[in-house]
């Protein structure tokens, strides 16, 4: 098997904010696979408040690229790299490689069903109550808004939001940025403006005292589920968790994450962290089992990856092996 790897940067539409980051471009790792006359393609992000960066994945491929270039499979693969980008970009590759070798779809390798998925468009951070309501409002033709917040605000945000758009469905993402005292103050008003959840709103070395707190509407885990061995703390804490496969190291463990969660109760959300559609489409793959999806990743990029990904709206067109798998 002989490996080829490469760092690409997707220029955004406009500065993409959380808490604490901003970004006008992002970085991808894309890795092909070359093996009894076929390719495999993947790609992965990493994640960067873990120091998970494209060119550290890179390192740690090329760290490992002996072993990787001897021949394994997805199974191998779990055991040989740590959960996080480079496993990711990988184990995509491998499940393509594995679609062209055997001659099956993505869809029959992994028994999921596809069908169109109606993902949450992003509203990244910006300074002003005003500024927010009008990218909410200028996004009218999704109906599925994640609203980034930060401690500046939140509940003046959220209502002005609301008020630009009272027909949309809006989940929100705190990307750890709050403390407990303030996330107790905010929920209730969060639950009166009708949001579904909020995502991570403490520190994931900060949350143990979620276990006695009811919220008056769900919470996520994002940064607190990294990887099924976080999951059972997860748990104690959260109602929900959004599986990112730059977290997971790959659909192959994101799939076992995602049954185990929902035979804990949990509700299940796919998550991205930016990206082409080549990114996104094993993404897509999990997000068919998913009861939230978050795979706006091209939208919020000046150019796509081609073949790409269909977006009408807020809803996201099954793909083809022309993309991916």
């Amino acid at each position: 098997m002989l490996i080829s790897t490469h760092l690409e940067t997707w220029p955004t539409k406009t500065a993409f904010r959380i808490t604490g980051q901003e970004w006008n471009e992002f970085e991808e790792l894309s890795v092909t696979l070359v093996d009894r006359g076929q390719y495999g393609r993947g790609s992965g992000l990493g994640v960067s408040y873990l120091g998970d960066i494209p060119q550290s994945m890179l390192n740690t491929i090329e760290a490992k690229r002996g072993l990787l270039e001897a021949g394994l499979d997805r199974s191998a693969l779990q055991e040989l790299l740590p959960a996080g980008g480079a496993r990711n970009a990988i184990d995509a590759a491998l499940w393509d490689l594995e679609a062209k070798i055997s001659g099956l779809s993505i869809w029959e390798l992994t028994g999921i069903d596809p069908k169109p998925l109606e993902t949450v468009l992003t509203i990244g951070l910006e300074d002003t109550p005003e500024e927010m309501a009008q990218k909410a409002f200028d996004a009218r033709d999704h109906r599925i808004l994640k609203v980034k917040l930060s401690g500046d605000r939140p509940v003046e945000k959220i209502r002005a939001i609301r008020r630009a758009r009272p027909d949309a469905r809006l989940v929100v993402d705190a990307n750890q940025g709050w403390s407990f005292d303030q996330l107790v103050e905010i929920a209730p008003a969060f639950a009166d403006a009708d949001v579904e959840m909020i995502e991570q709103p403490l520190p994931r070395d900060q949350d143990e005292v979620l276990e006695d707190y009811r919220a008056p509407l769900p919470l996520c885990a994002d940064e607190s589920c990294q990887h099924l061995g976080e999951l059972s703390q997860a748990a104690q804490r959260y109602q929900m968790v959004n599986i990112k496969l730059d977290k997971t190291g790959g659909l192959t463990h994101a799939l076992e994450l995602v049954g185990a969660a929902k035979g804990l109760g949990l509700g299940v959300m796919v998550g991205c962290m930016g990206g082409t559609s080549l990114a996104m489409a094993p993404s897509f793959v999990l997000g068919c089992v998913c009861d939230l999806v978050d795979i706006d990743g091209p939208l919020l990029l000046r150019s796509d990856c081609v073949p790409g990904l269909t977006y009408r709206g807020g809803w996201v067109e099954p793909f083809d092996s022309r993309l991916w798998g």
